[in-house]
């Protein structure tokens, strides 16, 4: 596994300087290759739940946007998207830092779950539609996950924080619908899991995009990521989601 992690990575460095997963496609340049890179950051709140071992209490986690701004948790996002004719590479490189105080539910206690979380998602696939109006790529790659998931309960003696690493492979497609000379939507959808590394993972993506400049895209809009993953004793069952706001560099 570890073998797999470092190559995962090696390959991210190459890709992610040149490749975008919630940037704009714009104009078609036949067989040359285009590239676009995208920082943003997203405002997420975080749900679910986290059983560090086997017979620990779980800790249930709800944290709103408001919270996160709150408790001055954070994010950071990298994208990159690279196309050649039908041919597309992708990649997404997210980190976060989640926390909630709350109560044992079978219980009643007190106690703070916590979840960080590094994912690399990598993906290639071919264009199926590429229409003035319109294009849509459907993609396959993996999605390397680090996650570490801490729970304290004071009361029950219960300090634990584990982590855990592993790969999933993935499924998902991305369409680009121009809405004006400037404007255009893209919807990103990826699913897997397949009890392969997690048993499940999906994201959802949509942004609404403006040209501010022949190079310079601004971006708005929303992101949904999940995972559940079991591995032995221990579960994280966590839903990541809000709003985002990116600025993309085209080349």
């Amino acid at each position: 596994m570890k073998r797999l992690e470092r190559a995962a990575l090696r390959l991210a460095a190459g890709l992610l300087t040149t490749m975008g997963l919630c940037v704009p496609a714009t104009a078609r340049e036949g067989p040359e290759w285009s590239g676009q890179v995208t920082v943003y950051a997203w405002a997420t709140g975080v749900g679910g739940s986290i059983t560090p071992f086997s017979g620990a209490p779980t800790a249930e986690i709800d944290k709103s946007f408001s919270d996160l701004l709150g408790d001055l948790d954070f994010a950071f996002f990298l994208s990159g998207y690279v196309r050649r004719d039908r041919l597309v590479l992708l990649g997404d490189l997210s980190h976060s830092s989640s926390s909630k105080e709350g109560r044992v539910p079978a219980l009643g206690i007190p106690a703070e779950g916590r979840l960080r979380q590094t994912s690399l998602t990598l993906a290639g696939g071919y264009r199926a539609v590429d229409s003035p109006g319109a294009t849509v790529d459907l993609l396959a790659g993996g999605r390397v996950w680090w996650l570490r998931g801490s729970v304290q309960v004071p009361l029950a003696g219960v300090d634990r924080s584990p982590g855990l690493s592993f790969v999933d492979p993935i499924i998902g497609a991305r369409a680009n619908i121009a809405l004006a000379p400037r404007w255009s939507v893209i919807a990103y959808g990826d699913i897997g899991g397949f009890s392969a590394g997690s048993k499940s993972t999906s994201q959802l993506l949509g942004t609404v995009n403006y040209q501010a400049s022949e190079s310079l895209y601004l971006s708005a809009g929303y992101r949904h990521l999940h995972v559940d993953h079991r591995s032995g004793g221990t579960r994280v069952d966590a839903v990541m989601s809000g709003p985002l706001l990116g600025a993309t560099w085209r080349f």
